[in-house]
């Protein structure tokens, strides 16, 4: 086998008269322009070599190609554009086949299917994630999927993002030969038996372009349904139904015209808000934000002790021993140590009858976590994670107990969501080895860890705790500390105009219509009940600086003493029947809030559904900007990252910073100027980045970070 020819990054080879053209490119082999131009020399070498009598593509090392590089996409294009790549590659005249292992996704399923044939492995995954990323496959997939596997499947596959394995592969009958042993070897066998099938026949090589779309009751009424079945968040994307729009295309032009509407939506999706939103958020959390680099080497840890048997101490325990910690869950009450146990078992349990864990996995998961009912359990865990009850007293406690008894080197870590951290820390001896790890609940499903940086937290403690995270499969923002954080002192804001609101007459259904519509995932009320109103009224007792202002959380606070706590109790600020957990406009509510109005002295006035946004969603942003003012977060980035992760924040909005730059800084600013009158005054004034920010006319996501 020798090298005839070598473009950066993509050579060709030979074996005989096969060409293997490698596409090397670590670590994802991204479709970056070097690689782009490179493909297309490589095409043209071996279409003028006579010697060649078939080509395969294959990826060097562990995927095929994962994708375009997202990177250029706010870029002036560059040519050769990769549509017109993979034109060229399907209109070779010697067969092409891609050798498929790994993942094939975006940019690089569509370069599979302009191949020919496809041959793979048994690790192999493709999908267009695309709409993700508020796009839609714009090399040619949403013309060539439909005439491969049927506008049906094809839909599915395309609106819906995620990859499939070979098993559903060779169903759909995307993959031609299926590779056992070595996939190069093997596809460089597969590839020469088809050109001498070839040359025997004199037929071409099979394109997709060629192929009939099969329209066999595809019709209006089928589209139509199509856009109805998408799930709800889904159905908001304006790439989903620009999507559609090109398979539309694909069932009534011939291919080179869809292929130029897919084009032209493709690029209307491109400099779309949703997908620069999107594409923010993308970056954010692959570490795109301006997070200072720890210097530090993360600790070994191969056990953690879970100190809290409840809801959400089970769920850390089940995402460790779900990704092969070894966990001891304690807890000194014998009920408490019971139930979360068995939530444990149940819940994992629950995971494999669902397909997304065999049967041995979840045994071996289960197998993990060891109850115990005494602290000393944690003596030799390398990580002890707190999530005992939210008082500042009994953490202290706790961690005194901790310091007693776990091992020198030990990472203790708090899950508390609005205490002081150093003030946790300051009831041990080793308070370097302190940090906050705020998990969200349920902790088994959701993402996000806010990992809190304490004034004396070791930067080994830190790493340690991002490295744990990133096993979890989770999304660790690094945090300074304060009172709540990142997250919930934003949503404290967030919370106070809502409930100011409800003082001024505004019914607590039509402040959710509003900002569920805006595309939160619930709105505020709801939330309030599903999470339990009595959450936050035990944080506000806990606190010393709450303004001196008798309508602060007013409403929740009578709703959680008359016994309304949420979901949980049957009624909190909506009422609930029972076994449903859909919210109903309670008149006892509304009589409740009027009453308080007046006694307050508070009239009521007519809002408008835009002052409900703005209120709610500026009080974000500039509580935001303290927060990067004083250096909490390290960027505008991670904020976002938090809020679309943490609080059901639209994705396709990019986060309360982003989307306050999407409206721009000025009006955001003249906003907050408008609110400041009256007793309102004191929650409205600008904070000074806002202000300066605003001036200079930059942005929060693009400010450098002298401005902060």
């Amino acid at each position: 086998m020798t090298a005839s020819a070598t473009t950066e990054r993509v050579s060709v080879e030979r074996d005989g008269d096969v060409a293997i053209v490698v596409i090397d490119h670590p670590p994802v082999n991204a479709l970056s322009h070097a690689i782009r131009a490179g493909l297309l020399d490589a095409i043209e070498s071996v279409e003028a070599d006579d010697s060649v009598k078939a080509v395969v593509i294959h990826g060097q090392g562990r995927m095929f190609i994962a994708g375009a590089d997202i990177r250029e996409f706010d870029a002036p294009h560059r040519s050769p554009l990769l549509p017109d790549v993979l034109l060229r590659i399907e209109s070779c005249t010697k067969p092409v086949v891609a050798a498929l292992h790994g993942s094939a996704l975006g940019g690089g399923f569509e370069l599979a299917l302009a191949c020919h044939y496809r041959c793979a492995s048994s690790d192999v995954q493709v999908g267009l994630p695309e709409v993700k990323l508020g796009l839609l496959p714009g090399a040619g997939g949403t013309q060539r999927l439909p005439r491969l596997i049927g506008v049906p499947a094809a839909i599915e596959m395309m609106t819906g993002g995620e990859p499939i394995g070979l098993a559903r592969m060779q169903e759909l009958e995307i993959v031609d030969h299926r590779v056992s042993g070595d996939l190069r070897a093997g596809a460089v066998d597969y590839a020469r038996h088809l050109a001498v099938a070839v040359a025997r026949t004199g037929a071409p090589p099979r394109r997709l372009r060629d192929a009939r779309v099969d329209t066999n009751g595809i019709d209006a009424a089928f589209f139509a349904k199509a856009r109805k079945s998408l799930p709800r968040a889904t159905r908001k994307l304006e790439a989903a139904e620009r999507i559609i729009q090109c398979v539309e295309a694909a069932t009534q032009l011939p291919f080179d015209a869809g292929q130029a509407r897919a084009r032209e939506l493709f690029e209307q999706s491109r400099n779309s808000t949703e997908s620069k939103a999107l594409r923010h958020l993308f970056f954010a959390e692959r570490g795109g934000s301006k997070a200072p680099t720890l210097k530090a080497n993360a600790r070994e840890v191969k056990k953690v002790a879970v100190l809290g048997a409840g809801t959400m101490g089970s769920g850390i325990a089940i995402s460790l021993a779900t990704s092969g910690f070894q966990v001891s869950l304690i807890d000194t009450s014998a009920k408490g140590l019971e139930a979360g146990n068995e939530r444990v078992r149940t819940t994992i349990e629950g995971v494999v009858q669902k397909g997304r864990m065999t049967a041995e996995e979840g045994a071996r998961a289960i197998a993990r976590v060891a109850a115990a009912p005494d602290p000393g359990a944690a003596s030799d865990a390398d990580l002890v994670i707190e999530a005992v009850f939210e008082s500042l007293s009994i953490k202290q406690e706790v961690f005194a107990k901790l310091d007693a008894v776990c091992k020198p080197g030990a990472v203790l870590a708090t899950n508390t969501s609005t205490l002081d951290v150093d003030a946790i820390a300051g009831a041990t001896k080793r308070p370097a080895d302190v940090v906050g790890m705020h998990f969200f609940s349920p902790a088994n499903v959701m993402r996000l860890v806010e990992i809190v940086r304490g004034e004396k937290s070791a930067a080994e403690a830190i790493a340690t705790a991002q490295a744990v995270t990133r096993r979890l499969g989770k999304i660790g923002v690094v945090v300074g500390n304060c009172f709540g954080f990142v997250g919930n002192r934003m949503l404290y804001g967030y919370g106070r105009e809502t409930q100011l609101l409800l003082l001024a007459g505004v019914p607590p259904q039509r402040i959710d219509r509003v900002l569920e519509e805006f595309g939160m995932a619930m709105g505020p009320n709801a939330v309030g009940d599903l999470a339990g109103l009595d959450v936050g009224y035990r944080v506000r007792r806990e606190r010393k600086d709450l303004p001196d202002d008798p309508r602060y959380y007013r409403v929740s606070d009578l709703l959680v003493e008359a016994g309304r706590l949420g979901q949980k109790t049957g009624s909190g600020t909506y009422r609930y029947e029972p076994g449903s957990r859909e919210p109903k406009p309670d008149p006892a509510v509304a009589e409740l809030i009027r009453t308080e109005a007046r006694r307050l002295g508070v009239v009521p006035r007519e809002v408008s559904d835009t002052e409900i946004l703005e209120r709610c969603l500026f009080a974000l942003a500039n509580e935001g900007a303290r927060i990067l003012e004083e250096g909490i977060a390290s960027s505008a980035g991670d904020i976002d990252v938090i809020w679309a992760n943490g609080y059901g924040f639209p994705r396709s909005r990019g986060g309360p910073m982003f989307y306050a730059d999407t409206v721009g800084l000025e009006s955001v600013l003249a906003a907050i100027k408008r609110f400041a009158t009256g007793a309102d005054a004191r929650y409205w004034t600008p904070a000074p980045l806002l202000v300066e920010l605003a001036r200079r006319g930059e942005r929060f996501t693009t400010a450098s970070r002298d401005s902060q």
